[in-house]
């Protein structure tokens, strides 16, 4: 079930930013739609704020008819039951004592059932996270070590005990994974932390090579998970767009985010985009039309 709530800031970022503080969401389970750009006015007449929808999926409340039952359930054992057995005993001084005892009995008995399948829950949640990725050490000399040592080295600097673990990926790409707690900060807003070790780890190592190499930095498999956020955001967006025929101006992303929602756009029917603006502020436009045009 999807909902929405509507926010307004001088820009964009700072309406996206009212609006999740609102909600008490990330922003990577949101999609945005900008409705307003901000505009400046002139001598402080005419200006207006930005306008941002954001929209979040609820869970279905389908648990309503759940405490109507169990009142009930409770309230038939006590009419049915007791009633009867309290008045033929009520005359004998004994009996009272013994269904006191009797009841907490009943009481115990369902309770162990329950206790016995989280137990089994337990047993079986550790074993997933015993499987763990494992890296061969760097050969002395390699490129893997380079890059190794260059971002130790810049993460002891950000005071993070982070290790990073370089292999040969696809495409003569190197894969850099850093393992540690709390990667957080290390990922940044929107991966902007991420991104800017990953650009000080490629300037580094290529300065003095004749054959530039392609270094891919991730934490935590963030890049995959946004990756798969943004196809969501775009396939959403674009069925909008198709039900009401009009365009959606998605929120600024950098070229690689960019770059997601063209190509998995870029086959939808009557979807057309575009990027539009200057960087950083730089936005896909996501259009109705009976053409297939998308520009990359």
């Amino acid at each position: 079930m999807e909902k929405f709530i509507t926010a307004t800031g001088k820009t964009i970022d700072l309406a996206i930013e009212a609006a999740l503080r609102e909600l008490k969401m990330d922003r990577d389970s949101v999609s945005v739609e900008v409705l307003e750009n901000p505009k400046s006015g002139f001598l402080g007449f005419g200006a207006s704020p930005a306008k941002v929808k954001v929209t979040y999926e609820v869970p279905d409340e389908p648990e309503r008819p759940a405490p109507a039952l169990s009142s009930a359930s409770r309230s038939k054992p006590k009419k049915a039951e007791p009633a009867p057995a309290q008045k033929a005993i009520n005359p004998k001084p004994i009996n009272p004592p013994k269904k006191a005892k009797e009841a907490p009995k009943a009481a115990e008995k369902p309770a162990e059932k329950p206790v016995e399948k989280p137990a089994e829950k337990r047993e079986r949640a550790p074993k997933a996270p015993k499987v763990e990725k494992t890296y061969a050490p760097a050969a002395p000399g390699s490129k893997e070590e380079k890059i190794e040592v260059f971002v130790k080295g810049l993460l002891e600097h950000m005071g993070s005990d982070a290790v990073p673990h370089a292999y040969l990926g696809e495409n003569d790409t190197y894969q850099v994974d850093l393992v540690g707690e709390d990667l957080g900060f290390l990922i940044g807003r929107r991966g902007e932390t991420l991104d800017a070790i990953q650009h000080l780890t490629n300037y580094a190592i290529n300065r003095d090579s004749s054959k530039r190499a392609r270094i891919n930095v991730d934490a935590e498999n963030y890049r995959r998970k946004r990756e798969e956020s943004l196809k969501r955001l775009a396939q959403k967006v674009a069925g909008k767009v198709v039900k009401y025929r009009r365009s959606i101006t998605l929120e600024p992303m950098n070229a690689y985010e960019r770059h997601v929602i063209h190509a998995t756009l870029q086959d939808y029917p009557d979807v057309t985009t575009h990027s539009t603006g200057t960087e950083p502020g730089r936005r896909v436009v996501v259009s109705y039309s009976k053409y297939q045009d998308s520009e990359d």
